[in-house]
């Protein structure tokens, strides 16, 4: 017993210690929130969004790798090489002491004297470079590159293309096709995310209003019990319609369970969309079952308050189906161009020191400057050239397809989002009128059964019919609030199951790019 007395204050130490207390404090404090502040922490927190800025960048790369190619390239280099060993070591001859040649030193000046006349100079310089060729050979290569152990090169090299029968204007119309095609994804994210934010607070919402409706259904519930068990003491009542009552309460006991695990899921899909902690409590601000909820939000407000642009012309899947032809008509120029010939202007300066030892000056360098101007005409590839623009001439006549594909899918999908909205509406204005006459029913039948001039069964009917009522009609408000956040934004919502809709939100700027990287890998050939 002692040592279990002593245990027991060892546990209450431990669990009254500050550690304790600052682990158990650790969760967040709760947070207010309202519509609008979700929307405005919607944008930056969302990865589609930001993929979506990413795939901005790199269509803008993409054009200005396009259009370097239209202005000289330039480059500049140097290097140096050590000869460790080399062939020319022993081409020398050495001297004849024995026939009399001239030795090395007695061989006259290679400049002579220049007060001297012009002929007498011109002869003692045959003179010189015999005697020295005589001593050796190689004398008179002594400045050139031969087995030179050091040898310092600096270069610059610059090139200019002239004509390419319009591949580089082709890639350029590709790449601007491609970088509008990103704006627009870029704009089809962010409209999409304002839309997940709008419905996932009013699933939210519902859920709240729900798990509401069903917990005063279950107090209800529980104070019919109480009142039927106190009728079934005295014996007014059977016990029929006490077992009815225990069998209603305990049938809503599951649903309010089912309806917090909803509600709960709601909040940690709401949490996800803004990158707010999952363990943190949320107390929602907007009041989502009125009707005119989002004209008192700022980032809604203008855009539910404008004519909706319902033509399928202008949805954002069209208008990206259309840069993707425009880019594929790039890529057929590019295709057709590989047919024409190519002229470019180069030109390469280079200057060359080999000193004996140690670092060269700069007038020990020798200078040598090439300009050229190339033709280059494919004269036969195999079919390479007929194959590469086939597939482009096939490449844009599916982008044409497609459109004409997403044109119909866009009008079918603003002609559903229409109806849905008619019907929220027809259902909100329903609710109104229903949800009102079960709440009266329901305040009559409590007093008629409480006065004992009603039976129970009246009663769980008027209560049924009430909870159904309420239901449909939070329902109803959060159909109608999401109707109209998709009118308002359906000229920029993407279309369900079409690529600028993915995560990535940029599948044509990526065929695009990978385009353009085939034909670097291939020479600047054009391959579609």
């Amino acid at each position: 017993m002692r040592c279990l007395t002593i245990g027991s204050w060892l546990v209450i130490a431990a669990v009254s210690a500050p550690g304790a207390g600052a682990a158990q404090s650790a969760a967040p404090p709760a947070r207010a929130l309202s519509l609008d502040e979700a929307l405005q922490l919607a944008r930056p927190a969302s990865e589609a969004v930001a993929i979506a800025r990413v795939g901005i960048s790199r269509a803008r790369a993409d054009k200005i790798r396009a259009k370097s190619e239209m202005y000289p390239q330039i480059t500049g280099s140097a290097s140096y090489a050590r000869q460790i060993k080399s062939q020319f070591q022993t081409a020398s001859v050495a001297p004849d002491t024995t026939t009399g040649p001239p030795a090395p030193s007695s061989c006259p000046a290679f400049g002579g004297d220049p007060t001297r006349p012009i002929e007498e100079r011109l002869a003692a310089l045959e003179t010189a470079v015999e005697c020295t060729t005589i001593v050796n050979p190689f004398a008179a290569f002594s400045s050139l590159p031969f087995g030179r152990k050091n040898n310092y090169t600096l270069g610059l090299a610059g090139s200019q293309t002239l004509y390419d029968g319009g591949r580089i204007f082709g890639q350029i119309k590709a790449a601007e096709a491609g970088q509008r095609t990103a704006a627009i994804a870029l704009t089809a994210a962010e409209a999409q995310v304002l839309l997940d934010v709008t419905q996932a607070y009013s699933d939210a919402a519902l859920g709240d209003r729900l798990l509401a409706i069903g917990e005063a259904t279950l107090a209800q519930s529980d104070t019919t019990l109480a009142q039927t068990k106190l009728r079934r003491e005295v014996g007014t009542v059977p016990e029929f319609d006490l077992l009815r009552a225990q069998v209603a309460r305990d049938n809503q006991r599951p649903i309010v369970i089912t309806r917090r695990t909803q509600r709960d899921l709601a909040y940690v899909r709401l949490k996800q969309l803004l990158n707010l902690p999952l363990e943190q409590e949320l107390t929602l601000t907007s009041e989502l079952l009125t009707d005119t909820t989002l004209s008192r939000v700022p980032t809604l407000a203008q855009a539910v308050a404008a004519t909706p642009d319902t033509a399928a012309e202008h949805r954002s899947a069209v208008r990206a189906a259309t840069e993707a032809i425009h880019a594929q008509e790039g890529f057929e120029s590019a295709a057709r161009a590989g047919r024409m010939p190519s002229v470019v202007l180069s030109s390469q300066f280079s200057r060359f020191a080999y000193p004996s030892k140690g670092l060269p000056g700069w007038n020990d360098f020798l200078s040598d400057w090439r300009v050229s101007l190339g033709l280059t005409v494919p004269l036969f590839t195999g079919g390479r050239l007929g194959g590469e623009r086939l597939a482009a001439k096939a490449n844009l006549d599916e982008a044409k397809i497609r459109r004409t594909q997403i044109t119909k899918a866009a009008a079918l999908d603003t002609r559903n989002a229409l109806a849905e909205l008619e019907g929220a509406e027809a259902s909100w204005r329903a609710s109104e009128g229903t949800s009102t006459q079960a709440a009266r029913a329901y305040q009559i039948a409590d007093l008629r059964f409480r006065e004992g001039i009603s039976t129970q069964t009246e009663l769980l009917d008027a209560r049924i019919a009430l909870q159904q009522a309420e239901v449909n009609r939070a329902q109803a408000a959060r159909d109608l609030q999401i109707a109209r956040v998709r009118i308002a934004l359906i000229a920029d919502l993407p279309l369900p199951n079409s690529p600028i809709a993915s995560p990535q939100a940029g599948a044509i700027v990526t065929v695009v790019r990978a385009a353009q990287q085939t034909q670097a890998a291939t020479g600047g050939n054009p391959t579609p």
